[in-house]
């Protein structure tokens, strides 16, 4: 349990009962809830997730991406594409070739932290290394 939810189970009383509840508890704004509703949401794609699961270990080319995930190369560049525009990703040319990668560590966080929380609701493992594919 994180420290909040350990202070919200401890309390002995609930503001509710008392029709006023404190004016100190912060409250999302509604246009922030909706933006991040849309980004998580875009995030609830397979094809999407398998493609932050490869370049959460390293930087791939659209070749190795197609060659890895068995998806049409058009499929993993528009995946890609959408991936890019969300921030979620960005690309190199190399070459030739353009390098993926995660666009920065909180890209990395929020995958390796759905995906802690996923396995320890399965009882599998949950340290980093155990965790990448």
């Amino acid at each position: 349990m994180t420290a909040t939810v350990t202070a919200i189970a401890a309390a002995e009383t609930c503001s509710a009962t008392h029709h006023s509840p404190p004016s100190d508890v912060p409250v999302l704004d509604m246009a922030t809830a909706q933006r991040m509703a849309h980004w998580l949401g875009f995030l609830a794609d397979p094809n999407r997730l398998r493609i932050l699961s490869i370049l959460a270990v390293k930087p791939h080319c659209v070749g190795d991406l197609v060659h890895l995930l068995q998806m049409s190369q058009s499929a993993v560049s528009h995946q890609l594409r959408a991936l890019r525009v969300m921030g979620l990703v960005r690309g190199q040319r190399q070459g030739r070739h353009v390098i993926y990668e995660l666009h920065d560590d909180h890209v990395l966080t929020i995958y390796e932290t759905v995906l802690t929380h996923l396995r320890e609701l399965d009882g599998g493992p949950t340290e980093r290394q155990e965790l990448l594919p």
